[in-house]
């Protein structure tokens, strides 16, 4: 069978994307497309996937990618934003076991990211195709997925996606994370179920509700429920469906002469569906898996969590506290809502799902991207990134004696002038770059809501928002 029939939306073998050559399909999925290419500069191969999704765009006649109507261009341009948002912040990153891209540009009215090309598998091809893996093998995989992982949260984001089709294995045996998932967050708030922007069985209870409490300890549960599918040889239950009748523990049980107390109460630790229970940080599951923290997994022993968590994706300076913050005791009530309350919420929305199916099958690509050079480095956190990742409501401000202002339009203006206006690339405006402008100059000090002495991209926006709902240009 061709790729031409498989991949009936793909860009044809042959296809020039600037100095790059397309070769051949490696896979495609709901959200993209993934080619082989060749780098006719450098003359070597590359992967390159391009952002195409099937519910939003189709290729035109002359290769182009476009909204499926005019209805559905806001959604396809915010995802593509979304998309070189994820490309620009995997760039920041060179870590072995982390997807590297090298590059990232626009054409045929979509985007594309540029990755080093390796050849492998898939997790999920390994563990369908061969025996599961032995102990040995599974730490020596578990372990330096967690270096990586740490990496990315240090850099103050988090994956969100983790599972077997996104753990690429090399032909040296070195595991990569590929795919976070940027584009689907996005497109999740209006576009499509929430089984298309999480996968059932490795995303956790928290990532089900939109008030869930993410953080470090969300990407965990994920790993660890990727060690369970390697350990047992099941796909793990989904976290809703555990809330009625949880086999986790007897599945484990049952396995754990194999994997040993140390992993299987690792595993069973990270799988806790109260996130508060879990392990807050990659350092305290990694000193689990190697057997250093036995009594960790004690619900009296877990941490509260503490300081602010990054709901949207991003997740700065989480302290190691064993108390509530002063801020988290301040918080409203609605802000705290305990693990059963949106539990309960999660339980309702299964319910209005009905039978939908709970797996999402998405291609993976044969290759990955790694960069071979020694040890993290730190990336710069990007502040703009929670405003880029919370959906704006599609509503209109009516503003007096005039027509509607569109809300998302607004903000997307605003992130751009705020991105252009942000000169030194920091992440925040300070008194200085906004000096030509006279309105926010003016009100410096009232924008600058957490008088921190400079103004952030969430700031910056309800600024804008406020103007234009008052009818100030």
């Amino acid at each position: 069978m061709s790729d031409a029939t498989v991949f009936r939306n793909a860009l044809p073998p042959a296809t020039a994307l600037n100095e790059y050559r397309l070769s051949s399909v490696l896979g495609a999925g709901a959200f993209g497309v993934t080619y082989l290419a060749r780098d006719t500069h450098l003359e070597r191969d590359v992967a390159i996937k391009e952002y195409l999704p099937a519910d939003l765009a189709v290729r035109a006649l002359d290769g182009s990618v476009v909204p499926v109507s005019t209805d559905h261009g806001y959604d396809y341009q915010w995802g593509r934003d979304r998309f070189l948002l994820e490309a620009r912040t995997l760039a920041r990153f060179s870590h072995p076991n982390i997807v590297r891209v090298n590059r990232y540009f626009e054409a045929n009215g979509t985007a594309y990211m540029v990755m080093d090309y390796e050849r492998g598998m898939s997790l999920a091809q390994m563990l369908k195709s061969g025996p599961a893996p032995d102990l040995a093998r599974l730490c020596g995989m578990l372990l330096p997925l967690l270096d990586g992982l740490e990496a990315v949260h240090a850099a103050g984001f988090l994956h969100r996606d983790i599972k077997p089709a996104n753990v690429f294995i090399s032909e040296n045996g070195a595991p990569v994370l590929l795919d976070f998932g940027a584009a689907r967050q996005a497109l999740g708030g209006s576009t499509r179920t929430l089984t298309a922007v999480l996968t059932p069985g490795y995303a956790p209870l928290e990532q089900y509700s939109n008030a869930g409490h993410q953080g470090p300890w969300s990407d965990i549960y994920a790993l660890g429920a990727v060690a369970y599918r390697a350990l047992t040889g099941e796909n793990p239950p989904d976290a809703v469906s555990r809330m009625r009748h949880d086999i986790v523990p007897e599945r484990l049980g049952a396995a754990r002469g194999r994997a040993g107390e140390a992993l299987g109460g690792a595993i069973a630790w990270a799988l806790t569906l109260d996130e508060k229970l879990r392990p807050q940080h990659v350092a305290d599951w990694r000193r689990a898996l190697l057997g250093e923290a036995r009594d960790a997994p004690a619900p009296a022993r877990a941490r509260t969590v503490a300081g602010t968590a990054a709901a949207a994706g991003s997740v700065q300076d989480l302290p190691r506290a064993t108390a509530p913050s002063p801020r988290d005791r301040t918080r409203p009530v609605a802000a705290r809502r305990t693990w059963w309350g949106w539990a309960g919420a999660a339980v309702v929305l299964a319910a209005i799902l009905g039978g939908a199916a709970l797996w999402q099958r998405e291609p993976v690509a044969a290759a990955g991207a790694v960069s071979r050079e020694a040890g993290p480095r730190r990336a710069t956190p990007v502040p703009y990134q929670q405003a880029a990742t919370e959906r704006p409501p599609r509503e209109r401000i009516e503003r007096p004696g005039e027509g509607a202002v569109d809300t998302g339009e607004v903000r997307r203006r605003a992130l751009r002038e705020f991105r252009s206006t942000d000169t030194d690339g920091d992440g925040f405006l300070s008194r200085d770059e906004v000096r030509r402008m006279p309105v926010v100059t003016r009100t410096f000090d009232r924008v600058d809501a957490d008088r921190d002495g400079r103004i952030s991209a969430p700031e910056f926006v309800e600024l804008r928002r406020v103007q234009a709902a008052a009818g100030v240009r």
